[in-house]
C-alpha cells in the first residue's frame, strides 16, 4: 500500500530535520500538528539540494544539480517519487499548492553555488531570494492553508524572515564558506580584512529584515506563529551572540548556541508567546 511508503517518506524528512537542524526541528514541534509533516518535506527537500553544493566534493555536483531536479519535477508531475524525500516534498507541494516557480527559483540558487563565489549586489539578492526567501514562502503555503488573501498579506515578511535567517548562516559559517568552500556571499567584502564597520552594515542589514520579519509573525494564524515565533527567537539571540563577536572571531569560528541553551530559549520563547511579548 502506497501509504506504507508514504508514512516512510514522511519519516525520512522528519528525521533530517532533526539530524541537520535541532532549532527549526524544535520551531516544528510547536507548529500545529497539520503542519508538521509537510514541513518537515520542505525542510528535508532543501536540505537535500543544499547538501550536494556544500558537502559532495568527491562527486560531480553538476550532474547530481541536474539529477534532483530533473527528479523533483518528475515527482511532482507524476505525485509519486521513489527518493522518499522527494516523494514527501510532492504530497506538500500538491497538498498546499506550492507554485512550480517557488521551487524552480530555489534550485536556480543552488545551482549558483556550483560556480558562483564572490557575489556582486545583484547576484547577491538573487540567490537570498531563491536559497531563502522562496523557502519561507513555500512554508507559508502551508500556514495559510490555502487562504490567497492571507498569503499575499503575509507574503513580503515571510521573505524578511527567510532573508534574515539566511544572512545570519552567512556570518556563522564565515570561516566554512570563505575559507574552505571559496565562497564570498556579501558583495563588496573583503573578509582577508574584515572590518567592524563591514560587519556592523552587515548587521544592520540583518535587524532591519528581523523587524519587519516580526511584524508578519504576529499576523500569523494561530496554529504557525508559536512554532515560527521560537525559530525567529532562536535566530535573533544567534545574531546577538554574532553581534557582540570581534570580526576576527567570527571569521575564525562557527558561533553557536550550545543545545542545553536551546532548551532554555525555547521556554522564554514559549512565555513571550503565551503572554503575548512578541
Amino acid at each position: 500500500m502506497k501509504i506504507l511508503f508514504d508514512n516512510l517518506s514522511a519519516s525520512c524528512s522528519k528525521k533530517t530535520t532533526q539530524l541537520y537542524s535541532t532549532s527549526f526541528s524544535l520551531g516544528i514541534h510547536f507548529l500545529k500538528s497539520d503542519f508538521h509533516e509537510p514541513i518537515y518535506g520542505i525542510y528535508g527537500f532543501v536540505r537535500l539540494a543544499d547538501e550536494i553544493v556544500d558537502s559532495f566534493h568527491d562527486y560531480n555536483k553538476a550532474f547530481l544539480m541536474n539529477k534532483i531536479r530533473t527528479d523533483t519535477v518528475e515527482a511532482i508531475r507524476d505525485g509519486i517519487s521513489i527518493n522518499p524525500i522527494l516523494n514527501s516534498f510532492q504530497k506538500a507541494v500538491h497538498t498546499y499548492h506550492i507554485e512550480w516557480e517557488l521551487i524552480d527559483t530555489f534550485l536556480k540558487s543552488m545551482e549558483m553555488d556550483l560556480a558562483k563565489t564572490v557575489h556582486n549586489s545583484a547576484s547577491y539578492e538573487q540567490y537570498i531570494l531563491g536559497s531563502a526567501e522562496v523557502v519561507g514562502l513555500m512554508c507559508l503555503r502551508v500556514f495559510v492553508e490555502g487562504n490567497g488573501a492571507i498569503y499575499d498579506e503575509l507574503k513580503p515578511y515571510a521573505m524578511k524572515l527567510g532573508s534574515a535567517f539566511q544572512k545570519v548562516n552567512f556570518l556563522r559559517d564565515l570561516q566554512a564558506d570563505y575559507q574552505l568552500l571559496g565562497r564570498t556571499y556579501f558583495p563588496g567584502v573583503n573578509f582577508d580584512r574584515f572590518s567592524f564597520q563591514e560587519k556592523e552594515a552587515i548587521q544592520n542589514e540583518i535587524e532591519a529584515d528581523f523587524k519587519q520579519a516580526l511584524i508578519g509573525i504576529k499576523k500569523l494564524p494561530s496554529g504557525a506563529r508559536r512554532g515560527v515565533y521560537l525559530a525567529y527567537y532562536y535566530y535573533n539571540k544567534l545574531f546577538l551572540r554574532i553581534k557582540e563577536t570581534p570580526p576576527e572571531k567570527v571569521m575564525n569560528a562557527r558561533i553557536r548556541i550550545p543545545d542545553y541553551n536551546k532548551v532554555g530559549l525555547m521556554f522564554r520563547s514559549l512565555v513571550r508567546h503565551q503572554f503575548d511579548l512578541l
